[in-house]
């Protein structure tokens, strides 16, 4: 995965924990290729009523990406959660295409990474967006949980 030569992030601050984001850098990257198979279709995610990669798999792509471009630099008890998205939807891909699911850092602020993604088919550009992940302790964020 490559990693840019950007400045680091500085160590973000909730509550009085610490976060270290420093091995996070704006430039890193990652891409995910997947196989459009039936259940990743409109018909089969309920987004539709057409046999075609459904904007749920577009999302949930473009969110997989995101997860493994910084994956390797986060510490043990740390992951992120994806708190926005938002995604221009703007070709159709059928049942047994390649697409590929690409996300790059652009942004480090306190806790919160942004990414711009996209997914790209083998001719066209399938969807482009922005998304934000923010980086929790897994463990204090599970006790919150109702």
């Amino acid at each position: 995965m490559p990693v840019s030569s950007a400045p680091r992030a500085s160590i973000g601050r909730d509550r009085g924990r610490l976060y270290d984001v420093a091995m996070i850098s704006v430039g890193m990257i990652a891409s995910i290729d997947f196989d459009v198979d039936d259940a990743a279709t409109a018909r089969a995610l309920g987004s539709g009523d057409l046999d075609v990669l459904g904007t749920p798999k577009v999302v949930a792509l473009m969110e997989e990406a995101a997860v493994a471009a910084i994956r390797t630099e986060l510490v043990a008890g740390e992951t992120t959660v994806g708190v926005k998205v938002s995604v221009d939807h703007v070709a159709a891909v059928r049942v047994g295409d390649r697409v590929t699911a690409t996300a790059t850092v652009t942004k480090l602020e306190s806790r919160r990474i942004h990414f711009d993604v996209t997914v790209e088919g083998a001719d066209t550009t399938v969807a482009t967006g922005t998304h934000v992940r923010v980086l929790v302790d897994r463990g204090r964020f599970l006790d919150r949980l109702p």
